[in-house]
């Protein structure tokens, strides 16, 4: 299961739209991991100024690998946490999460690329 969503917000979703303060507040108590890992990018490009700030950081177990791959693999838990923290989320193999200044078009670009990709790659992550 992705998220553990408190009765009261099932009951919402069952009744009407759920807002995205409602959603985000789910996610960061369904996947601390993942929440932890990306408010601190946030926090280390707000301070840094940078164009993006990435984790390099393989996470320390399965229960936090899983975290990170079922947050940035749903566009509703991605899509949420840009518009909460306002940026922009990429991901690569297990951990790389960046965070992206919503400027940063050229460097999000390069980011995603196939070449991206592929210069990340590591014996140690190929199960990953």
């Amino acid at each position: 299961m992705s998220l553990t969503v408190p009765n009261d917000l099932l009951d919402r979703a069952r009744t009407g739209d759920v807002d995205d303060a409602a959603f985000v507040a789910c996610v960061r108590d369904s996947l601390p991991y993942a929440w932890s890992v990306i408010s601190e990018l946030v926090e280390q490009r707000d301070k840094t100024g940078a164009e993006f700030a990435d984790n390099q950081v393989p996470p320390p177990d399965e229960q936090a690998r899983g975290e990170l791959l079922r947050c940035l693999a749903s566009d509703a838990m991605r899509g949420a946490l840009e518009r909460h923290f306002g940026v922009r989320l990429a991901f690569q193999n297990c951990h790389r999460v960046a965070v992206f200044a919503p400027s940063a078009d050229e460097a999000l670009r390069e980011f995603v690329t196939p070449r991206a990709q592929i210069l990340n790659q590591k014996p140690e992550l190929v199960d990953c």
